[in-house]
C-alpha cells in the first residue's frame, strides 16, 4: 500500500499514518462530532428507518460521484439508472457483510464488487481481482485491516477507501466498492453501528476536494497521503451533519 504497507505481516502499517502532524487531533475531533450526533439524537431517533434512509442517501450520492444522473427521488421511486441501480444493490447487502469483513476482508470486498457488477461483466471478472498485482494488493489491504488493532477506526476507513478507489483492484466499479467498504469499516469497527452516517454524501458535497485528494493519495507520495487523511477527517464530520438523524 504505497510505501507504508505491512512487510511480511510484521510491521505496523497504521502507526506512521496516525502519527502524521494534525491527523490524531483531526480524527479525534471528527469522532467527537460523530459520537455527539449518535449520543444526543441517536438515542431518541435511531432505528431501522434511519438506517434505511442513510443507506439510500449514501447509495445515491455514491452513484452520482460515479456519473449517475439519478436523483434521490428517482432512487426512491425505482427509476434508478444503471450506476445507481448497482449502488443500490450494494447497499441492500452491505450490513450483512460486517462479520465477513472482520474475519475475511478480501472476501467481503469481492462480494461488494460482485453486487455492483453482477450481470454487467463476464462472470469470470465479477468479484475477482483484475490482475495478479491487484490480487496481491487486495491481500495486503486485507492483512492490514486484520492487523489494524487499536488504530483509529476513522483512519482505517479512510485508508481502505483510498486504496480501493485508486488501485483499481477489480475490473470496474472502483468508486462504488471503495465507498461501500468505507461505510462497512465504520460499522464493523463500532463508529457507526447502526449505519446512520452518510459519508458518501459528504464526499459529494466536498467533491472537488474529494477527487483532488484521492489523486494525491495515488500520486502525491507522503504529502498526498497526509492530505487525504486530513480531508477524510473533515468528510466524516460532514457525514454526521448529513445523517438523517440530523434532519
Amino acid at each position: 500500500m504505497q510505501g507504508w504497507r505491512l512487510a511480511g505481516g510484521e510491521v505496523d502499517a497504521w502507526e506512521p499514518l496516525a502519527a502524521l502532524e494534525g491527523v490524531g487531533s483531526a480524527y479525534a475531533a471528527a469522532r467527537d462530532e460523530v459520537d455527539a450526533l449518535l449520543r444526543d439524537r441517536g438515542l431518541r431517533r435511531s432505528g431501522p428507518d434511519a438506517t434505511v434512509e442513510a443507506l439510500l442517501r449514501g447509495a445515491q450520492a455514491s452513484a452520482e460521484l460515479d456519473g449517475s444522473s439519478s436523483s434521490l427521488e428517482d432512487c426512491r421511486a425505482g427509476r434508478a439508472d444503471e450506476v445507481a441501480a448497482a449502488s443500490l444493490r450494494v447497499s441492500t447487502e452491505l450490513l450483512a457483510l460486517v462479520p465477513v469483513l472482520g474475519r475475511a476482508p478480501v472476501q467481503a470486498l469481492a462480494r461488494l464488487h460482485a453486487l455492483a457488477a453482477g450481470g454487467l461483466l463476464p462472470e469470470d471478472e465479477v468479484g475477482r481481482p483484475a490482475s495478479a498485482e491487484a490480487a496481491r494488493g487486495l491481500q495486503s489491504l486485507g492483512a492490514a485491516l486484520l492487523a489494524a488493532g487499536s488504530a483509529p477506526a476513522l483512519l482505517v476507513a479512510a485508508v481502505a477507501h483510498a486504496e480501493l478507489a485508486t488501485t483499481a483492484p477489480f475490473a470496474s466499479h472502483h468508486g462504488l466498492v471503495a465507498r461501500a467498504a468505507e461505510r462497512l469499516v465504520l460499522v464493523s469497527r463500532g463508529v457507526d453501528p447502526a449505519s446512520v452516517l452518510v459519508p458518501e454524501a459528504a464526499h459529494l458535497a466536498l467533491r472537488p476536494a474529494y477527487e483532488s485528494n484521492l489523486r494525491g493519495w495515488a500520486e502525491g507520495g507522503a504529502a498526498g497521503r497526509h492530505a487525504w487523511l486530513l480531508y477524510a477527517a473533515e468528510a466524516y464530520a460532514r457525514a454526521a451533519e448529513l445523517s438523517p438523524l440530523a434532519d
